[in-house]
């Protein structure tokens, strides 16, 4: 497992653990090397639809979503989004910070 690969997995962890433990379950299922066969399909998907958010129902949110799940098995996209993930790490913990001050 490569270094990118490793911080996929950290971010993977961190945003598991903000969810609620029904989505935790699944997102963990779905991290599993064994759910390949299920997180390829789901994040073409979602990028398909992040795509075409201009329509009801879809929205923009898709895209992103869909780039984190593909990235767990295109090497090249593993430091991009590694990089992008640790940046809204770092801006989410700040906001808490900021609201826990007030």
């Amino acid at each position: 497992m490569n270094e990118h690969q490793k911080e996929l997995d950290r971010h993977f962890a961190w945003f598991e653990s903000k969810l609620p433990a029904g989505p935790a379950t699944f997102v963990g299922w779905l991290r599993q090397p064994s759910s390949i066969y299920a997180r390829i399909p789901l994040a073409l998907l979602l990028i398909v639809g992040g795509i075409f958010s201009f329509l009801p129902i879809l929205g923009i949110w898709m895209l992103p979503l869909g780039l984190v799940l593909f990235a767990q098995d295109v090497p090249f996209l593993q430091k991009p989004i590694a990089k992008a993930l640790g940046w809204i790490e770092r801006k989410w913990i700040e906001r808490q910070r900021t609201k826990s001050m007030h």
